[in-house]
């Protein structure tokens, strides 16, 4: 059997598994996995990866950005050898199966993100392109590599029309990631019909003015598709690979046709088409052992190849490189040394002395703004810039920025940070909410965080955002009072590896704030101050605990005594026993919650909420709050 002849009859093993998982279902997306399985079974010749350790750090990284083509990635993951039966592949998108409808990051072996809305993958493709660069900055040598991997991406129209992929893809060509292939599966098909009907742009010239170069070819050409990728492995630029393809290759009268997306292909159709490339008709989910063979050469292959990359680092010339790799891999938080605070001063510029003692102690600490560093406060001095150094200029890019620090974060021994306007994270949302799912330690810096921004104005001034993030399963969300209940929210933060959290940061300066009386910051809220026989509680968040400490003092002066309770991250507080919290939000208190935001989560601790009715408006921050009724005085009128 000739080459070709094997690669054909793997790659229709491929097109029948993806589409005997979406007909056993009655669910899925057959025609991407059967138009993209030629360039499958070549780019299994390419890959470097093992099977037997998913998490060696050299290996290629292989996104899907079109997630919903889970029956290609499935069949892929089986083949070879990752630890997925055919069982698993007729469980395909039912509860608790190792095969859900798209791919998540922990869920099933191998799968190296979870992409989740469409452009998201090719984001996140760049990420791992940079962390791969940022890395083998620090750990190679001109003699020596010790990371030299290449990061594929598939993608497709869909992908490409996401406003995420042009940033995201701007950037790759601004940094010039050679290590980046990006194979665009155009099959000119979409959901509604043909592409035709909203995409006229020339793709080609669109990536050659971002920096890229630009290859294609015949996606069902095995030889080609061989070349092509050889090519593009030495090119001194990331590559885009325009692979024209036919949707549904192979299924008969439905190849070609945008029916084939989102729906089973039927059985008469499956059998027909079988039937025609010499297959059992009457077999699902059928793997010759041959086909088997082919696919799994990839556990000795990848075994071999990891093996002899530890071999490369055991004689490596330098002792410096194989210290520096070392120093990533297992960062020393006792080498942090915390800044002290001892004067009022916005969060933002607490958290920045924070990010610099940070970054200076733990090597694999990076990240940047979307060019708001300055306002942010986010620069880490005197620590270089990306990819020899730590800071990340990724542009005004809110949506591209999220998922590529997402990718960073899993890229092994990295631990970045993003960082932008509270107001903006509405364009990470989706990012941030698939780094809660996913489980990321990622870290979102968002500052400017209540209608304190002042003169900006209503359409810069943050709302219901707080309430929406605390909503976000598995999403931390901090907004400290003070520089000290900052420190603490970082130390909390560096040692939860398996959640995002975010800095919400003020602009303007916040009191110091006297120690606890009871709690800490580290268990989401703490009682700040204490009244033996109080009758009212005052509970706040950043800004306005240092507002609830003025009407507790106005309070006593008209006999009314006060409890008063940070609450730094409303999250964590959540996650406290109940003893814990009666023991700060005392039982029998009017319990009150004080917060420059809609606020309406806080109905689950209080009785009554003074926060925002409406939108901001543009004035000096002072102004505002006298406007919004976030003064000693208004607070405290409405409370006796």
């Amino acid at each position: 059997m000739s080459d070709n002849t094997m690669r054909a009859k793997m790659a229709n093993t491929i097109r029948f598994l993806a589409a005997d998982m979406v007909q056993k279902a009655n669910s899925g997306h057959p025609g991407a996995p059967m138009g993209l399985a030629d360039i499958a079974v070549v780019l299994s010749e390419h890959l470097n990866h093992n099977p037997k350790n998913p998490k060696w750090l050299n290996r290629d990284r292989l996104v899907f950005s079109g997630g919903h083509a889970t029956g290609l990635i499935y069949s892929l993951y089986y083949l070879w050898g990752y630890g997925l039966e055919i069982e698993d592949l007729k469980q395909f998108r039912q509860l608790d199966s190792k095969t859900p409808g798209h791919p998540e990051y922990g869920h099933t072996e191998g799968i190296e993100i979870t992409t989740g809305p469409l452009g998201q993958g090719v984001a996140n493709a760049v990420g791992f392109a940079m962390a791969s660069k940022y890395v083998g900055a620090q750990v190679n040598s001109e003699t020596a590599k010790v990371i030299d991997h290449h990061v594929y991406c598939l993608c497709g129209d869909g992908d490409l029309e996401e406003g995420i992929s042009y940033e995201a893809c701007s950037i790759a060509g601004h940094n010039q990631l050679d290590n980046l292939i990006l194979i665009y599966d155009s099959n000119r098909i979409t959901i509604e019909g043909s592409t035709e009907l909203s995409l006229s742009e020339n793709v080609a010239q669109r990536f050659e003015s971002q920096g890229w170069d630009v290859l294609e070819v015949d996606g069902h050409d095995y030889e080609a598709i061989d070349a092509v990728i050889t090519e593009a492995k030495t090119r001194t630029k990331p590559v885009l690979v325009i692979a024209d393809t036919t949707i549904a290759k192979g299924a008969c009268e439905m190849e070609g046709s945008h029916h084939s997306h989102g729906a089973p292909l039927g059985e008469e159709i499956i059998c027909e088409a079988k039937t025609n490339c010499g297959f059992n008709p009457n077999e699902a989910f059928q793997v010759d052992e041959d086909v088997l063979a082919r696919f799994r050469c990839a556990v000795e292959a990848g075994d071999l190849a990891e093996r002899e990359w530890k071999h490369r680092l055991a004689t490596l010339p330098l002792v410096e490189q194989n210290e520096a790799l070392s120093a990533l891999s297992n960062p020393d938080f006792t080498r942090i040394q915390w800044p002290e605070f001892d004067k009022a001063d916005a969060t933002r510029s607490t958290n920045g002395k924070i990010l610099n003692a940070v970054a200076k102690a733990i090597p694999g600490f990076l990240g940047g703004s979307a060019d708001l560093g300055p306002s942010n406060k986010t620069e880490l001095k005197d620590l270089g810039e990306f990819p020899r150094g730590k800071n990340i200029h990724f542009g005004i890019r809110e949506h591209a920025m999220g998922a590529i620090t997402n990718a960073m974060a899993l890229y092994g021994p990295l631990m970045p940070f993003s960082a932008t306007f509270f107001v903006f994270s509405d364009y990470m949302k989706p990012a941030a909410r698939i780094a809660a799912l996913s489980g990321i330690q990622q870290f979102f810096i968002w500052t400017h965080d209540s209608i304190g921004v002042g003169e900006d104005g209503p359409t810069h001034q943050p709302i219901e955002h707080l309430g929406q993030f605390r909503a976000l399963p598995n999403f931390y969300v901090w907004r400290p009072a003070d520089g000290n209940e900052n420190v603490e929210a970082w130390k909390w933060a560096l040692a939860k590896t398996d959640a995002p959290s975010a800095f919400v940061c003020s602009r303007q300066n916040l009191p110091l704030l006297d120690a606890p009386a009871k709690g800490s910051a580290a268990q989401g809220g703490y009682l700040l101050s204490e009244e033996a026989d109080a009758t009212m509680t005052l509970m706040a968040s950043g800004s306005e605990v240092g507002l609830a400490v003025e009407v507790k003092a106005q309070l006593a002066a008209k006999g009314v005594k006060a409890n008063v309770v940070s609450v730094p991250c409303f999250d964590l507080l959540l996650e406290q026993d109940a003893a814990y919290i009666d023991g700060i939000i005392k039982p029998g208190t009017k319990r009150v919650a004080i917060e420059a935001a809609r606020g309406m989560e806080w109905y689950r601790f209080a009785d009554t909420v003074i926060g925002m009715d409406s939108f901001g408006a543009s004035a000096p921050a002072g102004e505002l709050f006298k406007k919004f009724g976030f003064t000693a005085d208004a607070v405290t009128a409405q409370l006796s």
